[in-house]
């Protein structure tokens, strides 16, 4: 089941975004192999899964990559895959023996999909970095935040996942459409500094059009509007408001009893402060569920304030079975959804190995050579 079923691809493991898109690939049905480390092998019962949501959904086998035997295992899966994806810095997959000049030499039809923060070329490419720095770059997160404060990082959510692991997934799939058309596989350079700059696209161009200025919480989407920002209530919890439309912040105004209090213009930028001290007043009057029993639901543009353990039991998540529980943990449901390769619930994580001699069998390889690979401890 799922709309990438059939497709065979092969995870150099790493941290972060590559597991991530790994997992967009395996939500979608695709066969994802992940390769891990035979150290990371661990001594415990692997009935017992680990909580790697990260891992879900694929097989995993354990191979020493600085044994030559292990690097011609690879090579032999890479023939076979559609898609390879990895997450080291540039050249380490070359000074394996594993760069895309081999693995595309023996499989002309791969799609080998290269995740890095910096790129593949560029005078940062091969520094250290994580998530904050690559954001902080593209000019992703100098507009986060309010207003006379720091920047505020928003956890890892830019670069990782939605610049980083989302993209690496999407390059993925558009190679292998495009592989339709002229039988050839390609490399796809993902980098987070790329994939948190195209995100603020729409930015950029509010900037050209004077709509958007670079003081932090000043905006129309960084906290500097009334209409677009989360209150406190009165038990200490929060609430999300998003009225931009004129019809939308009518009814926040009704709803809050501001209708008739002959208040500034909605777009008056100079009252927006004033403006926001008045709901901030109103919406600690009340708690936060005797405000989702006056707004939710409405066309105030209204979302309760919800942790990551109350998420999973709001009515709306429980209806539509946003999250789903695996081996004990919950966690979001694959997504998106489609009408006829609906994607089924994924299989567990899986502990460094736990499938080796299943997935290489599965793979093509003989008893007697996995035999010869263990012997020359190429695997686990």
């Amino acid at each position: 089941m799922g709309p990438l079923q059939g497709v065979r691809v092969i995870e150099i493991a790493g941290i972060g975004p590559g597991p991530f898109a790994a997992m967009m690939l395996a939500d979608m049905g695709a066969e994802v192999l992940r390769i891990d480390r035979t150290q990371n092998v661990p001594a415990i019962d692997p009935g017992v899964p680990p909580f790697d949501v990260l891992n879900r959904g694929r097989r995993s086998i354990a191979v020493d990559l600085k044994r030559p035997e292990a690097i011609e295992a690879v090579l032999r899966l890479a023939a076979q895959a559609d898609a390879l994806i990895e997450g080291f810095r540039p050249g380490v997959m070359e000074r394996l023996g594993l760069g895309p000049e081999v693995c595309l030499a023996r499989n002309p039809r791969l799609v080998f999909g290269r995740m890095t923060g910096w790129g593949q070329e560029g005078p940062l490419a091969r520094a250290a970095g994580h998530d904050i720095n690559y954001i902080a770059l593209a000019g992703a997160l100098a507009p986060i935040g309010r207003r006379g404060e720091a920047p505020l990082p928003p956890l890892n959510l830019v670069g990782d996942f939605g610049g980083g692991g989302m993209l690496l997934a999407f390059g993925v799939v558009c190679g292998l459409v495009e592989r339709q058309r002229s039988g050839k596989g390609q490399v796809v350079d993902a980098a987070m500094v790329d994939g948190a700059a195209i995100l603020m696209a729409m930015f950029f161009g509010m900037r050209k059009a004077g709509f958007w200025t670079d003081e932090r919480g000043t905006n129309l989407l960084d906290t500097g509007a009334h209409f677009y920002e989360v209150y406190e209530t009165s038990d200490g919890k929060h609430v999300s408001i998003g009225s931009i439309e004129p019809q939308f912040y009518a009814e926040l105004l009704r709803l809050t009893g501001l209708e008739n209090a002959g208040l500034p213009k909605q777009m008056d930028r100079a009252s927006w402060p004033e403006l926001k001290e008045k709901l901030r007043a109103v919406f600690r009057t009340r708690t936060r569920d005797e405000w989702c029993a006056v707004m939710e639901g409405t066309d105030v543009c209204f979302a309760p304030v919800l942790g990551l353990g109350e998420a999973p039991t709001h009515p709306h998540n429980r209806e539509r079975g946003t999250f789903i529980e695996i081996a004990g943990t919950v966690q979001p449901r694959p997504a998106p959804r489609f009408s006829r390769t609906q994607p089924q619930i994924p299989r567990p994580p899986a502990h460094a190995g736990q499938h080796t001699v299943e997935a290489l069998l599965d793979w093509g390889f003989s008893a007697d050579e996995i035999r010869g690979l263990r012997e020359a401890k190429a695997i686990a």
